[in-house]
């Protein structure tokens, strides 16, 4: 069974979803039968990397509304990450386009270590206040996967990576898809936003219960002569 997540890695309601949706995939008793895609996602592409600001100041700027009204708006984010066993950290939160981690959640697919990539940029990014913008950052970050240093520099300037982002992008819109997180089931059914973890338990239920019944295995009425793989006839 399929899963596909569309995120940005500068989305707090997408490390919030991500973490509610792990925690109800680690309860579904078919887990090891549920393949998880990840795809790229940009909220905000035409943004440029300022760290003389923080997230609260870049938000008051961009929306025209006073920083102490910013950071009122962010506490029940706030609390629903603490829920999630995320401690967030605005006040260090750097603007950082995100469109070189995205690259890296690219090249981490093709070694079958996405999963891993969005949890360590998320934490580098609300956590620890990383400019996920920055090559040395994305370096360490991928050095604990198992990348070289080398690696990350040529991902983060491969055309072949740039283009597999815009095409995740690009799949987004032709879904209509307008915000993120955005979890698609077996391309039929979708929760949008970080919801909690018993709606995911639910789909995850309901879309497996289908995926196995049109699944299940051939039924042979009667067996007649026939020639096999390796050519016995």
């Amino acid at each position: 069974m399929k899963v596909d997540i569309w995120s940005d890695t500068r989305c707090p309601f997408c490390f919030i979803g991500k973490r509610n949706f792990e925690k109800a995939l680690q309860a579904f008793s078919q887990n090891d039968k549920v393949e998880v895609n990840w795809h790229s996602f940009q909220l905000d592409p035409n943004m440029k990397t300022d760290l003389t600001k923080n997230h609260y100041e870049y938000l008051s700027e961009v929306k025209g509304i006073p920083m102490s009204q910013i950071m009122q708006m962010h506490e029940n984010l706030i609390q629903s990450g603490k829920n999630a066993g995320i401690g967030f950290n605005f006040d260090e939160v750097k603007v950082s386009n995100s469109f070189k981690s995205q690259m890296l959640v690219q090249l981490a697919k093709e070694k079958g270590k996405a999963t891993e990539m969005e949890e360590l940029l998320f934490e580098a990014y609300f956590k620890l206040g990383k400019d996920i913008d920055d090559v040395e950052v994305l370096s360490e970050i991928g050095e604990k996967l198992g990348f070289s240093k080398e690696e990350i520099q040529h991902a983060v300037q491969s055309p072949e990576l740039a283009k597999l982002v815009k095409n995740d992008i690009f799949a987004a819109d032709s879904l209509g898809i307008k915000g993120v997180p955005f979890f698609v089931f077996n391309e039929k059914y979708a929760i949008s936003g970080a919801q909690p973890t018993h709606l995911f338990s639910e789909v995850l239920e309901k879309s497996w219960t289908e995926f196995s019944a049109s699944n299940s295995d051939i039924k042979i009425i009667q067996e007649g002569d026939s020639c096999d793989v390796e050519g016995n006839c």
